[in-house]
């Protein structure tokens, strides 16, 4: 059996003991470890620890930690995914996926469109769910690192804060007057990924991204949902980004026919 993974919310060290949280203790209980088993632990912010059961009961486990390992496993590069929020589970999914696939940090939006509109203190809690879907992301996929879950915020509130955002390169994923995809990458190693909600940016909210600095870029003919398009794009970068010996994708022949030409969505 693979050594279960074990997010610990709280800065580790060599030699440390504590209790697991109700999380992390109800998934040691339902595999049924004893004493001594091992573990690997990690608190998010880079690399993972060797660990081992010290002791169980029905209300507590107890771990400690042996040695570091300076294990990462993120994408050279950094993207930052900011969606329109899809409706009830679908968002949940798009968390889950999204951490698995390597997204840096993850923005969910408010858009005249959007069908899930929270604000306030329940956005809050949104946020804080929503990172624990990260968390279990990370526990299943092996990433160290948890990438930050942002409370969500109104499109043009967050676009008028987005040239704070560390990137030269932002891409809107429209229908609309698009590059084919792959687009021009502007150089450096950060991204941002601006997606729609259900039914797409309007045509005001698509201006205003392009004003902000946004090149739109299509995914093809077809049209993918809220949560398919963004997470196709995230895909073909991750894939890119772990290409053998170095090599782009975009430098690959085509395989009997032309690739795909870009990333359409009813996101936008």
């Amino acid at each position: 059996m693979p050594v279960p993974r074990i997010h610990v919310d709280q800065p580790l060290a060599p030699g440390m003991e504590l209790g697991l949280g109700a999380t992390g203790a109800r998934h040691v209980q339902v595999l049924r470890l004893q004493p001594g088993a091992a573990l690997t632990l990690f608190d998010g912010h880079g690399g993972e620890w060797a660990g081992a059961v010290t002791a169980m009961t029905r209300r507590e486990v107890r771990v400690r930690t042996l040695r570091h390992q300076a294990i990462e496993r993120e994408l050279a590069l950094r993207v930052t995914l900011a969606v329109g929020m899809p409706a009830n589970e679908r968002m949940d999914a798009l968390i889950e996926k999204a951490t698995e696939l390597g997204a840096a940090t993850i923005q969910p939006l408010v858009c005249e469109r959007s069908v899930l509109r929270v604000a306030g203190e329940r956005a809050q809690r949104k946020a804080a769910h929503w990172r624990a879907v990260a968390v279990a992301a990370c526990e299943q996929c092996g990433r160290n690192r948890v990438p930050p879950i942002e409370a969500p915020v109104a499109l043009p509130d967050w676009l008028r804060a987005s040239a704070a955002v560390a990137a030269n390169t932002r891409w809107l994923l429209s229908l609309d007057d698009a590059q084919p995809w792959p687009p021009a990458r502007s150089g450096g190693d950060a991204v941002v990924l601006l997606s729609g909600p259900e039914g797409g940016f309007t045509a005001g909210e698509e201006a205003a991204a392009r004003a902000a600095g946004f090149v739109a870029c299509s995914l093809g003919a077809r049209v993918l949902r809220s949560d398919t398009a963004p997470l196709a794009a995230l895909a073909w970068l991750a894939l890119e980004d772990h290409e053998p010996d170095g090599a782009s994708l975009r430098s690959l022949p085509p395989r009997g026919h032309q690739p795909p030409r870009g990333g359409s969505s009813e996101a936008g």
